[in-house]
């Protein structure tokens, strides 16, 4: 029987849809092809937003659709956040949580034998551990995932996602070494580690970051180690000691910022100022020359005066960042912010967001423009069409570069020579002669 895989959301997701796709093909199943008819769809959800719900619905409509008499399946963080919407939601055939991912493959094989809907979605639990899961790499990817951590203990006063996934909870070293062995012996050459509050692992088990990030690191067959985003006020200078000793480890680091102005991170329940993530920032600089700063800002959020607005533009324009992913804030049932005062209309958080979007932009080009006439080791990944591959630098530029030959998954020195809007665009360092 076929099994597709449909992903919304973060890195973690997409790790853990693959993780769970292994455990169908080891209990007999075979992954359906893009176009190929499937007899289970799964639909790995997110609900960052309610907008997010709304698309996980449209999603498992769409494969159900597309694959007549299939069997549905809904997992992930929605049915976790809001049992009873997804237990309501009765074009699901079986509904799963983010705590027994496990369960997917006998709760499938449970409705195929009796054609009764299957509701099955356990609470977390304080004291849990980490559910053990792992995958051999990601389809069609040069590099791999590998989540290393999950939960939240933050509670940002606009955030849902402590609900969908309970407490901080952290992969035992061992296992992470275990993981990056096979990952690099399946012939990955990058591995990004994952997980839904990145620097708080360990802080359960005795354990930091910097721990797991020597781990793999250490592993030989592994050049590449990058880090997925990140809680600045976590990064301390003895952590940036610690993570500079390692070459391995990719100068690029998304540092979440949400907003430049103090006032509206108070409020948004941060845990730093802007003049703390300034600091943080500058040290990663002085540690790792040229680095990659990049992040997220959020724009409209409850109480957001145009002078508190200005004041973050400002900030953003100051640091200089790489790349900036722009959001304006969606209210999400189930949060403090969601009740707050003074809510920003759609129309001034639209204007907001393209603002920010043109100084983000500005940012961009900038940092894109620094690169030029430098050479950087770039991982190829894929062709593009016309014989131009595309790959990244450590500093996650996107590079693209014709080539008569094939170049996915090799690492190759690449001089910059001109940056395009997306992207950088370069030529083999041997070809000319540097």
């Amino acid at each position: 029987m076929k099994v597709k895989f449909v992903t919304l959301g973060c890195k973690v997701n997409q790790y853990e849809s693959e993780a769970m796709l292994e455990s169908m093909e080891q209990g007999g199943f075979q992954p359906a092809e893009r176009e190929e008819q499937a007899d289970v769809v799964v639909v790995n959800s997110c609900t960052v937003t309610a907008q997010s719900d709304q698309k996980a619905r449209q999603a498992l409509r769409r494969a159900k659709k597309q694959n007549p008499g299939a069997v549905a399946v809904l997992t992930g963080c929605w049915p976790q956040a809001f049992p009873g919407e997804a237990e309501a939601f009765l074009e699901a055939d079986v509904v799963l949580g983010t705590a027994n991912r496990r369960a997917l493959l006998p709760r499938v094989l449970e409705y195929l034998s009796t054609k009764q809907r299957v509701v099955d979605i356990q609470a977390h639990s304080p004291g849990e551990g980490f559910e053990k899961l792992s995958v051999s790499g990601l389809q069609g990817r040069t590099r791999a995932f590998l989540k290393i951590e999950d939960g939240c203990n933050r509670f940002c006063s606009y955030c849902i996602i402590p609900y969908a996934r309970g407490r901080v909870r952290s992969k035992p070293l061992s296992d992470i070494q275990e993981e990056a062995r096979l990952l690099a012996g399946r012939g990955y050459q990058e591995i990004v580690l994952t997980g839904i509050n990145l620097p708080a692992y360990g802080q359960d088990i005795g354990l930091h970051l910097c721990d797991a990030v020597e781990a793999v690191c250490g592993v030989e067959g592994i050049c590449r180690v990058r880090l997925g985003s990140l809680e600045p006020e976590q990064l301390t200078p003895p952590v940036i000691k610690r993570f500079a000793a390692q070459e391995k480890l990719c100068p690029q680091f998304h540092l979440s910022l949400q907003s430049g102005c103090g006032e509206t991170l108070r409020r948004m329940n941060r845990h730093y100022t802007p003049a703390e993530y300034r600091k943080i920032v500058e040290d990663l600089r002085e540690a790792f020359p040229g680095c990659a700063i990049t992040t997220d800002v959020m724009v409209g959020f409850a109480g957001e005066t145009e002078e508190e607005f200005q004041e973050s533009l400002r900030f953003v324009e100051d640091i200089g960042f790489a790349r900036v992913h722009v959001f304006a804030y969606s209210r999400r049932p189930g949060t403090k912010a969601y009740n707050a005062p003074d809510q920003v209309p759609a129309p001034v958080k639209e204007a907001r967001s393209k603002r920010m979007s043109a100084a983000a932009r500005a940012g961009q080009q900038a940092y894109y423009q620094g690169q030029l006439g430098k050479i950087y080791p770039v991982l190829f990944e894929q062709e593009t069409g016309g014989q131009i591959y595309e790959g990244h630098t450590p500093q996650y530029t996107p590079v693209r570069v014709q080539s008569s030959r094939p170049l996915s998954g090799k690492v190759l020195p690449v001089l910059l020579t001109a940056a395009e809007e997306e992207f950088c665009t370069g030529v083999l360092a041997e070809e000319q002669g540097t």
